[in-house]
């Protein structure tokens, strides 16, 4: 893209990064996000949690900076910079759910990860981004060579000099990275991990715009379903073997393999071991970045899973010729739709008083009926004369499940998943089986929660007596 003045203009006006950057509100919008997304990791957000993080940093910001900062309400906020003419959140409705959720845009991204980088570094290595410049030229040309002899002259080179290296180390020769280096590559190794993070958004915001323009095509047709299954078949193919959708096809396959998995887990551990790698303070969630990659991964294989919804909807419309006024009505309704598209009206057109309107049949009115007039009979009563305990009236045990479920909320933002097992462990029982009970109590509530039946596990407590007692039962897992 050629960066001269007019492209400059067109993107300082219309593209999201760029507006963020230059909104006066963009220290708080950047941290904010930043906190509340890229920190973490979290891909999805439901609108309610988002609300109550952004209240408790407008509050903070309020009592330092004046109350008359940032007037608005943290709902305000988000909906604004998930607008049009913002595009630095995207709100979405999950399916099957009517509780709006929030994920960031690849132009947040971007805007964030170059704020990110003018911070200065202590340490910037360039020895291992050379290596892999060289490494990466090497298997292009090894790659691409066709002719065998070349190939292993190139393959006997490389066994020769492995075996020289065999020859060495046992001679007693063993050539150790210094400090300088091993920092070097850990932090190019953490760069990459980052980056691979944010390309996954704006890998699936790809495959959404693709996903977009087959609904816009069914929308808009307006000839036989046939031509048009050929067409959005082809489509469909076009998307699995682009450049970008062979590319993730081929990562998600070398993730997903369990000995890929657990070697880059062997390794991760390894290098944190490191008494150089401990020395740069590392952030400890990269030991658990492949997992990161797995969920963002699902991400975007959801996301490219909606063009075949689409499609097995269309298949299975057995009324499209049935009801053809009713289609042609919707199919007007759609083309007006996508026409002013990008010239949405401005100030209320439409106001809806409810959802649903409400019915009442007049015989759902209830009928008058008589207060029924107690008799009470003259009965004197007489003071007991038996001596009952009353400490049972007052040794009530009260378990607090608000603060088990904000233990289990704080587990799993370090965390995928973690077992009822572990929970009590961390936080032992303190009211006995009642309080275990509650865990169970919340653990069925969740519907994420995994229950495995064939797998037991034991959880023991004391109680105030000091009698040990321990239970046994299928293995819980409450799940992020």
């Amino acid at each position: 893209m050629p960066l001269d003045y007019t492209t400059l203009d067109t993107l300082r006006r219309t593209h999201p990064a760029w507006c963020l950057l230059d909104s006066p509100h963009a220290p708080l919008v950047a941290s904010f996000l930043h906190l509340a997304f890229v920190a973490p990791n979290v891909r999805v957000m439901a609108q309610a949690d988002l609300v109550e993080k952004l209240e408790d940093v407008l509050f903070g910001l309020r009592q330092s900076l004046g109350e008359g900062v940032f007037p608005r309400s943290a709902g305000q906020y988000l909906d604004d910079w998930a607008a049009n003419d913002k595009g630095w959140l995207r709100k979405f409705y999950p399916p099957g759910s009517d509780d709006a959720h929030f994920d960031l845009t690849p132009a947040t991204e971007k805007a964030l990860a170059w704020l990110e980088s003018l911070t200065q570094r202590a340490f910037v290595g360039t020895e291992s981004r050379l290596m892999t410049v060289f490494e990466l030229l090497r298997q292009m040309v090894e790659g691409s060579e066709t002719d065998p002899e070349t190939r292993i002259r190139e393959l006997e080179k490389r066994r020769a000099e492995i075996d020289a290296e065999i020859e060495r180390v046992r001679a007693g020769e063993m050539p150790l990275l210094d400090a300088t280096a091993v920092k070097d590559r850990f932090q190019q190794v953490a760069a990459t991990a980052r980056e691979l993070l944010s390309d996954f958004r704006e890998v699936e915001q790809n495959f959404r715009n693709l996903d977009r323009s087959v609904r816009e095509r069914i929308a808009l047709w307006d000839g036989g379903k046939g031509v048009l299954l050929d067409s959005i078949f082809g489509e469909r193919d076009a998307i699995a073997d682009s450049d970008q959708g062979r590319s993730f096809r081929a990562f998600w396959d070398f993730l997903m393999s369990p000995a890929r998995q657990e070697e880059l887990s062997s390794l991760l551990e390894s290098v944190f071991g490191l008494q150089a790698v401990q020395s740069l303070a590392p952030d400890g969630r990269l030991k658990r970045v492949h997992y990161d990659w797995l969920e963002a991964g699902e991400h975007t294989q959801r996301t490219v899973a909606l063009l075949s919804m689409q499609l097995r909807r269309f298949l299975d419309d057995q009324a499209w010729l049935e009801n053809r006024r009713i289609m042609e009505v919707l199919h007007g309704i759609e083309t007006h739709a996508l026409a002013v598209r990008e010239a949405m009206p401005s100030g209320g057109f439409m106001e809806l008083d409810e959802a649903a309107p409400g019915i009442e049949l007049p015989m759902e009115r209830p009928l008058y009926s008589p207060p029924i007039r107690p008799r009470i009979t003259e009965q004197v009563l007489l003071d007991g004369e038996a001596d009952i305990e009353a400490d049972a009236l007052f040794d009530q045990v009260v378990v607090d499940k608000a603060r088990l479920a904000g233990w289990i909320r704080q587990s799993l933002q370090e965390r995928s998943q973690i077992t009822l097992a572990e929970l009590v462990q961390q936080h032992p029982l303190e009211h006995g089986l009642a309080e275990l009970v509650a865990w169970l109590t919340l653990a069925s509530e969740d519907r994420k929660t995994l229950f495995e039946d064939d797998t037991r596990e034991s959880v023991a407590w004391r109680e105030s007596s000091g009698k040990q007692r321990r239970a046994s039962l299928p293995r819980v897992s409450f799940v992020r």
